[in-house]
């Protein structure tokens, strides 16, 4: 069995008087790749925006590794290799591909570290790698405003990857896709998902069949099933609240 590198226990938030997690367990072991499911409401989202800091729990804890992140800041989750994408694509559109990379490479934090900063053959080299992981090898120099749909998603990708991440959290990754992006996209999340942890959500159910090592089923912001999709796609209670409409 893998070493556990996501831990959420007992974890719960309320908005207005509505509990939209509640005393949930969620566990995410080293080299994963998880997708969670589950209806609209369900808590899902709100479980990524807790893990990487914009929402801040009511109780509960979650632990990254050996970091506490329960009361830890946004900009200090990502820096110890926590990366988010939410649904809608967020790259620069005015950049080419290759901008959206090279400013993704993590600077030195300090003034003179920005000032001076200067491209170098390792950036370069991680450009190029990063670029043909996610299939965008041939578009280094097309502004991200001109690639397709899909193509901004994987970009948007590529950026995270930029800065290593050991755990990525993907926000419904293929909506609005076409259905050979969604195979393409099937296949760039199951190889970057080699030496990282990966956290999707996803309403598709044909996609997440095609990358998910377990599956987790969130209702009413409690885990209702977990394992495998053929044992949650049989699960009673998991066909009434969401599979059965």
């Amino acid at each position: 069995m893998s070493a556990v590198i996501l831990s959420v226990e007992d974890l719960s938030v309320s908005f207005d008087g509505f509990k939209a997690v509640d005393g949930l367990n969620f566990y995410v072991e080293e080299d994963e790749l998880r997708c969670v499911i589950g209806p609209n409401g369900a808590g899902k989202t709100t479980l990524l925006d807790m893990v990487c800091g914009k929402t801040k729990p009511s109780a509960g804890r979650i632990r990254f590794g050996n970091h506490d992140l329960t009361g830890m800041m946004e900009y200090q989750i990502t820096r110890i290799g926590v990366g988010r994408k939410f649904q809608t694509p967020s790259t620069y559109e005015d950049l080419t591909v290759f901008e959206n990379l090279e400013i993704s490479y993590p600077r030195p934090r300090n003034v003179r570290g920005c000032l001076f900063f200067r491209q170098t053959p390792a950036m370069l080299e991680r450009i190029e790698q990063t670029a043909a992981e996610v299939s965008l090898q041939d578009d280094l120099h097309t502004k991200a405003g001109l690639l397709s749909h899909g193509q901004k998603q994987w970009l948007e990708i590529g950026m995270l990857l930029m800065q290593e991440p050991r755990l990525l959290l993907l926000d419904e990754p293929v909506a609005g896709m076409s259905a050979r992006e969604r195979e393409l996209t099937a296949e760039l999340l199951k190889r970057i998902s080699d030496g990282r942890s990966i956290v999707v959500i996803e309403h598709d159910m044909a996609f997440v069949r095609l990358i998910a090592h377990r599956v987790s089923v969130l209702h009413q912001g409690k885990l209702i099933a977990e394992g495998t999709m053929d044992l949650v796609q049989n699960d009673e209670r998991v066909i009434e609240v969401y599979l059965g409409h």
